[in-house]
């Protein structure tokens, strides 16, 4: 049986508005099954809209924290390498 949840807790987990849930839910970013006026969201759907917002966000992150790593202690991580 799939497990809902209400936009409430779907913005608090995607760590946006309400108003934001509703507004990827009308855009087809998020499926969601309106009951009355209410909306309930797969918890699926979350799950698999927070990965794919990690994945693009969390490469760029990475390949950010990676160069300034590098550009900062390149010096000191060559001497590690060494040692």
């Amino acid at each position: 049986m799939q497990e809902y949840i209400s936009t409430i807790e779907a913005a608090k987990k995607l760590g946006i508005s309400r108003v934001a849930v509703f507004q990827k839910i009308k855009a087809g970013e998020i499926k969601a099954q309106k009951i009355g006026r209410n909306y309930a969201i797969p918890l699926s759907e979350i799950r698999a809209y927070t990965k794919e917002e990690l994945n693009d966000e969390a490469r760029q992150a990475i390949d950010r924290a990676v160069q300034k790593t590098v550009k900062e202690y390149g010096d000191t991580l060559r001497q590690l390498e060494n040692a």
